[in-house]
């Protein structure tokens, strides 16, 4: 016999879960207890907010394509963490985020931060629900797992009544993972998408999404490159793509490149494969009319529910974004003179003018685009800095960039720290404007416990600043609640551990990040 926390803890292992995040709580501590057990198979990161443990475990599952674990307490500590859910929505990315509950004889009665999961998670997040019976454990984990997974992949919210966790059980654990293979397209259906890429003038291939293996990530770039279509990826999944491709043209995101708004108004044919159309990709909606675009769309998603849920295709295919790569045959056409100048569009995009700062952040991201490492891993939250990781490098095929489709402020230090849990021999380096690295830098105090020390760029201009541009566009000479009095971060940064110091001017810069990659202990520049 053993109790609901040690069949929990036992399936997760079984399903190939090896590290989840979380803040302790009362209402989960059988779980707990019987994450004693498992050191070196799933450890636990301990860290300082739940909503700083939701982003790391929304970021996990970004970078690795497992479900991140999140563990967290009811009540205010799901609220808390309910920033990286949405985030993880956004992202679809899949996740996992275990709820303390309280126990079943008290629900209903508005008890001590009792809530209704499935009531307010429900629309947030691809499913939420409770496990009121032990027995059921197994049967809810194997669900969840799948349904985090499949389909367009995103967030699963699971509550647990503190009783149900105590109760003794004889119902056997989970012993393995079911094999999820990807919806893949049949020959005809390959036949009709090819064939409207053939009958284009100005074909254009716009990608993104989480779900992709190196493998499928190859394909895709040999049919781009062999059939010379210019590639654009979906905001923020710019490292889906190699950057250094002839065909790659750039992203299309908040802050979108001229030549990139035309190249999405100009093509006649459009191979959207595996994204939802979000608003800053579609710049508003606008880039395309709804419902029935002026291009030849051909949509391709894993979920049925994506297809036509905003744009009517051309043709609307349902297969993973592998198997539709890798089920393509190199086209060709009378577009070469279209993809030379979309290419140059993105290399032109470079040439920025030197920035009117001490520390000049055009001569920054050159200067790291030349030194960083292959595999480096940038991470951001939101604002107007985050023009720099998203416009500013390019990612080969080992870089990763984990940022948030969700605008969250705060995303970018915990998800560095995730990433540096998964892989700790690698550079990860966060971006942060000052803002928002003062939404999650108590997590500083998780990277020092765990040993997952990134270094931090805080990009420090005592606003917040995409507020205050919109404000001075909208209210000129009227400046309210945007200015911020901050804190000596250097000092902060070496009160966690850290190695901390302020870079003042642009000459400075390469010898301070010298230090920063040199340090043991992880770096914040500000």
């Amino acid at each position: 016999m053993q109790n609901g926390g040690q069949l929990l803890v036992q399936s997760l292992v079984a399903l190939g879960a090896t590290r989840a995040f979380g803040v302790p709580g009362e209402s989960y501590l059988a779980v707990l207890d019987a994450l004693h057990d498992t050191a070196g198979k799933l450890d636990f990161t301990l860290c300082r907010n739940e909503g700083g443990a939701a982003f790391m475990a929304a970021a996990w599952g970004k970078l690795t394509g497992s479900p991140g674990i999140c563990m967290v307490t009811r009540g205010p500590g799901v609220t808390n963490a309910s920033i990286g859910i949405h985030t993880a929505m956004q992202d679809s990315a899949p996740m996992i985020i275990f709820v303390g509950q309280v126990g079943t004889d008290l629900q209903g009665r508005e008890a001590f931060q009792e809530i209704d999961y499935r009531a307010v998670f429900g629309t947030m997040a691809k499913w939420a629900t409770e496990i009121t019976h032990v027995d059921r454990i197994p049967e809810v984990l194997s669900r969840a797992w799948m349904t985090a997974l499949s389909g367009r992949p995103g967030p699963v919210v699971i509550a647990l009544p503190e009783d149900m966790l105590t109760t003794l059980t004889a119902t056997a654990p989970l012993t393995t993972a079911a094999t999820i293979r990807e919806p893949a397209p049949d020959a005809a259906t390959m036949a009709d998408a090819l064939a409207l890429l053939r009958g284009a003038h100005r074909p254009l291939i716009l990608l993104g999404g989480c779900n992709w293996t190196d493998a499928g990530r190859q394909a895709m770039q040999a049919f781009a490159e062999a059939s010379d279509i210019p590639t654009i990826a979906a905001f923020r999944f710019q490292d889906r793509f190699d950057n250094h491709s002839p065909v790659y043209a750039g992203e299309a995101g908040v802050g979108m490149p001229p030549h990139v708004r035309k190249l999405m108004l100009e093509a006649d044919t459009i191979l959207a494969l595996n994204i939802r159309f979000g608003e800053m990709t579609t710049d508003a909606y606008t880039l395309l009319d709804v419902p029935v675009p002026k291009q030849r769309l051909i949509h391709v998603h894993p979920s049925d529910r994506e297809i036509g849920k905003i744009y009517q295709p051309t043709l609307g295919i349902q297969a993973g974004p592998n198997a539709f790569a890798t089920a393509l045959s190199p086209i060709s056409g009378p577009w070469a003179a279209w993809r030379e100048t979309a290419r140059a569009g993105y290399e032109a995009s470079f040439d920025a003018p030197a920035q009117p700062s001490p520390v000049d952040m055009v001569a920054v991201t050159a200067h790291l685009r030349a030194i960083l490492p292959d595999d480096v891993i940038l991470t951001n939250g939101a604002g107007n800095f985050t023009v720099w990781p998203n416009k500013f490098f390019k990612y080969g095929p080992k870089a990763r960039l984990l940022a948030p489709q969700s605008g969250a402020m705060g995303y970018g230090l915990p998800a560095a720290i995730a990433a540096k849990v998964a892989h700790p021999d690698r550079t990860v380096v966060c971006f942060a404007g000052d803002g928002d690295f003062q939404m999650n830098c108590q997590e500083l105090g998780t990277a020092m416990q765990a040993g997952a020390q990134p270094i931090v760029l805080i990009l420090n201009n005592g606003t917040y600043g995409t507020i205050r541009a919109h404000q001075e566009r909208h209210y000129p000479a009227r400046v309210s609640a945007t200015d911020l009095v901050n804190p000596d971060f250097a000092a902060l940064a070496r009160a966690y551990g850290f190695h901390g110091e302020r870079v003042e001017t642009t000459a400075d810069f390469p010898a301070a990040f010298a230090r920063a990659l040199a340090s043991k202990t992880g770096a914040v520049l500000d």
